[in-house]
């Protein structure tokens, strides 16, 4: 052992101010390493700074259980990993707060916290004006086909997202995972960007560049468990009891989930600050807009009955949220729990988990189940009805709704083309119910998500190995501008439907015979904020359909899901607008009369004037 270097070392320790932080933190020409190992006998760090060797730069133990030490002319891009000693047993673990890493079984990478973010000063938009787009970097886009996507691949199809209109994009995860493929929902390095993607400058980048383009970015992370496989943090001191994870993880029952027994320690406060500041990281660190949760039912409770509580789950959850939110109030946090909890989205001052939304299972089963039912007397518009008006503490954008994600469309089920008609998902029964259940997306209270493909009539499944269709857009472009008028719409871009941002809602018209309903959505009510909108679920044309309207005058149509730009397929022969008759009806002051061709929605607003 070089006893100079271990002097200079420990010198060089002593007389440096207090230095916060964990994992590598950069400084002028050296690196401090901190590591939370508190059942080591002995840890050193080692890299290509030190030729690997354990004896050259040995950490010093610190009263909380984490070891610190400073070395000289390490730097950023240097490869690393601690060499742990428990009693007889000496073992190489990746640090758990590396930023990036070779591979999920190679080195860790000292990341440069440096970059140029050019003055990024994106702002959220207002989250009643929230149009989400749930992607996945993989196959989103690949300039070679015989790779994995990229983030520079992902910034060269912005133009295509910027003409659908959407404002937000939900990035499946996106931490180092074991291999190249994979949906990202098994964390192997939970601090770590993965390296097929891009990287950790990679992904700054494609914020950066997002918010140029106009897009917030809502990170998906994954705190209900972590692994199971490649994963470093397993007994990373060399301590566990029942055969289990070690510090990081429960050992006992509660480490037990449906990816493995790999559910973090929430009781453990050296465990719940690593997830908190994993939280505050992408947003400190990687200018994020908002987290999605991953399947908070496995943070609060055991099971999937939710009757094993794990009360410090909750307050875990509470802890990141009062956090996220006092540092960024504009930052949207969404919990995917699908149990109809509404306290998910009351703030913890009622007891709350202080979520900003939810993804609804109010809205997305019932509406799939009607709109992919194979026959029109089995649609059931009670299901329609209550899936419009549900919502979480009289708040309809607490919940987050959509007809499909990279759930609903995978494990055993399809994307809706392809759940209508198996044999041909390019039909016109396919085309049809799939505009529909775009549609109500877009026009029911709620924030409205969409899942990637969507747009393009994708069929099939989502597969990590898959990327999108885009030879579709010639085929089916169509479906994809009938998306942008929707969104168009949804976001109130011409000024004459605010009322799809607002909270209310009347659904006044629900025909059970023939399979439709007509709802009036508002924000304060009046001209260019009243939307009316009708949709028929049946495969059946109406010359004059009758319905109620909420004031006289003229009532303009500003969409129909039947026009043959949309579809070379579909009929084009829908009413125009609307001249009001002074007679009540539905509970309305006036009624209206259209054409109401099959399987379409009509959407109806005034003009100030």
């Amino acid at each position: 052992m070089d006893q100079s270097v271990l002097l200079d070392q420990s010198d060089a320790t002593r007389n440096e101010p207090n230095i916060e932080g964990m994992g590598p933190i950069v400084l002028d020409q050296r690196v401090a390493f901190r590591v939370w190992a508190p059942n080591a006998n002995r840890v050193s760090v080692i890299g290509n700074f030190n030729d690997w060797k354990a004896d050259v730069h040995p950490l010093q133990r610190e009263e909380s259980g984490c070891w610190f030490a400073i070395v000289e002319h390490a730097k950023p891009g240097d490869e690393y990993q601690y060499e742990i000693t428990n009693g007889d047993n000496t073992f190489r673990r990746i640090d758990p707060r590396v930023r990036e890493v070779t591979n999920s079984v190679g080195n860790g990478i000292i990341h440069d916290p440096n970059f140029d973010w050019q003055d990024d000063d994106f702002k959220m938009p207002a989250w009643n004006e929230l149009v989400i787009y749930e992607t996945h970097i993989g196959t989103f886009h690949r300039s070679d086909e015989d790779s994995v996507g990229t983030f520079a691949d992902y910034i060269a199809k912005f133009d295509h997202l910027k003409q659908l209109g959407v404002n937000a994009l939900q990035v499946m995860p996106i931490v180092e995972f074991a291999g190249d493929l994979s949906w990202g929902y098994n964390p192997a390095h939970p601090y770590a960007i993965e390296m097929a993607y891009g990287g950790a400058e990679g992904f700054k980048t494609f914020v950066r560049e997002a918010h140029k383009a106009g897009f917030a970015i809502i990170l998906d992370v994954v705190y209900n468990h972590f692994g199971p496989s490649d994963l470093s943090l397993w007994q990373f001191d060399g301590w566990s009891e029942n055969d289990k994870g070690g510090i990081y993880f429960y050992n006992d029952y509660r480490s037990n989930t449906p990816w493995g027994d790999t559910r973090p320690d929430y009781g453990r406060g050296e465990v719940r600050s690593y997830i908190r500041d994993n939280a505050m990281m992408w947003l400190q660190d990687y200018h994020v807009d908002g987290l999605r949760l991953d399947m908070t039912l496995y943070i609060r409770s055991v099971d999937a009955t939710g009757q094993h509580e794990i009360p410090e789950g909750w307050g875990l959850t509470q802890w990141v949220n009062r956090e996220i939110h006092a540092f960024k109030p504009s930052a949207i946090t969404i919990a995917e729990d699908l149990q109809n909890n509404a306290y998910l989205t009351k703030s913890d001052n009622e007891g709350g988990a202080g979520f900003s939304s939810q993804w609804d299972a109010k809205f997305v089963h019932p509406i799939r189940d009607v709109i992919t039912q194979s026959n029109d007397a089995s649609r059931d518009m009670n299901k329609v009805r209550n899936a419009l008006l549900h919502n979480y503490n009289g708040d309809v954008f607490q919940r987050v709704i959509y007809t499909e994600s990279h759930d609903e469309v995978a494990n055993g089920k399809s994307r809706i083309p392809s759940e209508v008609d198996s044999a041909d998902p390019d039909s016109w029964f396919a085309q049809k119910r799939a505009a529909l259940g775009i549609a109500l997306t877009l026009t029911a209270p709620g924030i409205p998500m969409l899942f990637q493909g969507q747009e393009l009539l994708q069929d099939g499944w989502f597969q990590d190995t898959e990327p999108m269709p885009w030879e579709n857009k010639d085929e089916h472009g169509g479906i994809g501008a009938l998306t942008a008028k929707l969104i168009h719409l949804r976001r109130n871009a011409g000024g004459h439907t605010k009322g799809l941002t607002g909270q209310k809602i009347d659904v006044f018209h629900v025909n059970h015979q023939n399979k439709i309903v007509a709802f009036r959505r508002s924000h304060t009510g009046g001209p260019q904020d009243d939307v009316i909108v009708i949709a028929n679920f049946a495969n059946q044309r109406f010359e004059n359909y009758e319905f109620g309207l909420p004031a006289g005058g003229q009532w303009k149509r500003r969409f129909s899901s039947d026009l043959k730009q949309y579809s070379d397929d579909f009929g084009g022969n829908a009413s125009g607008h609307i001249e009001a008759e002074q007679r009540g009806y539905d509970g309305q002051s006036h009624c209206g009369r259209v054409q109401l061709p099959p399987y379409t929605v009509l959407i109806y607003s005034q003009d100030a004037s």
